[in-house]
């Protein structure tokens, strides 16, 4: 996947920062939204967010940035959030990963 784009790097710093901040709260609010259902539709969830961030420099773990993204400890966003997968959305996610691609 290209992340690289002459406008997108234009973009100022502190407002892409805003940008992220109001979709991670954004997807902190919307527990419907399943990481499973975001994984089906666009190939990315919560936890990629946490991936990227620590890919992007984030000095915790990956539980602390977890954590971050959820608003809470993993384990207690699945325990309290997080609904068992349907073999269809299992299906779906496979094809929409399936499209992701790493250069």
């Amino acid at each position: 996947m290209d992340t690289n784009s002459d406008a997108l790097d234009q973009l100022d710093d502190a407002v892409a920062a805003q940008a992220f901040r109001r979709l991670v709260r954004h997807l902190q609010d919307r527990h419907d939204a399943q990481n499973i259902d975001l994984m089906g539709l666009s190939g990315f969830c919560r936890n990629c967010l946490a991936d990227w961030i620590l890919d992007a420099g984030f000095e915790g773990d990956k539980a602390a940035a977890r954590e971050l993204i959820h608003g809470m400890p993993q384990d207690e966003w699945k325990a309290t959030r997080q609904t068992p997968a349907t073999e269809e959305q299992l299906a779906r996610m496979k094809a929409s990963v399936a499209k992701n691609r790493v250069d």
